[in-house]
């Protein structure tokens, strides 16, 4: 809290990730991805500058999961509740931060309508910045993706992609396009949101061609 307080600007990344201590003798450990594997999922919230400095651990959950019921069906509470949970926790810290804009940023698991709408609820005390994973219907009826993609382009950034499994380092071109725009949500007039898509311009056969945000910014 304290390095965050001398920032402008403070990242703050949510996810979750899988401890696997499978063939350890552990108690307590619940199953992962696959029902043989014993470990704990851990969900942090991790803050970093804009400049990408490491300043260290604002929250963490961490929980074993149980076997699934007869049905299949997982018990307990959702995965999906740690991320709603993650920004409430950020919206209690924020008025501790007046100095510091706090920004949580999620990947694709997190596009729901449920964490935006909470965020909305609690007054907008930090911003979100989300991958999405849905191409959503927008109060005209149309769709979101089709509805960016329309705008004109805001400019293009160019970046080195570094290399990954099966993957070479490359330079990669992007296209973006943003609009300021309402999502329909049930019972409500619309929820305001700020939507970017980044278009890569000639990707490589089979690479991803385009990434789009949606956040409260």
């Amino acid at each position: 809290m304290q390095r965050m307080a001398q920032e402008k600007l403070g990242l703050c990344l949510q996810d979750t990730t899988e401890l696997d201590f499978n063939g350890r003798t552990i108690e307590d450990l619940g199953p992962l991805s696959y029902e043989a594997q014993r470990g704990m999922y851990l969900h942090p919230t991790y803050a970093v500058s804009a400049q990408r400095e490491p300043l260290g651990l604002l929250d963490a959950w961490m929980w074993a999961g149980e076997p699934k019921d007869a049905h299949g069906v997982l018990p307990g509470i959702t995965e999906s509740v740690r991320w709603v949970e993650g920004d409430e926790r950020l919206a209690e810290r924020a008025p501790e931060l007046p100095g510091t804009r706090l920004v949580q940023v999620s990947d694709r698991e997190s596009d729901m309508l449920g964490l935006m709408l909470r965020a909305q609820a609690l007054g907008w005390p930090v911003d979100w910045l989300v991958r999405l994973q849905h191409d959503r219907v927008v109060p005209d009826a149309t769709r979101l993706w089709a509805q960016v993609q329309a705008c004109d382009s805001l400019g293009e950034i160019e970046f080195t992609m570094a290399a990954g499994p099966g993957r070479k380092a490359r330079v990669v071109r992007q296209e973006l396009r943003v609009k300021r725009m309402s999502l329909s949500t049930e019972g409500d007039s619309g929820l305001l949101t700020t939507c970017l898509i980044a278009s890569e311009m000639g990707a490589p056969k089979g690479e991803v061609r385009s990434l789009a945000l949606a956040g409260a910014c």
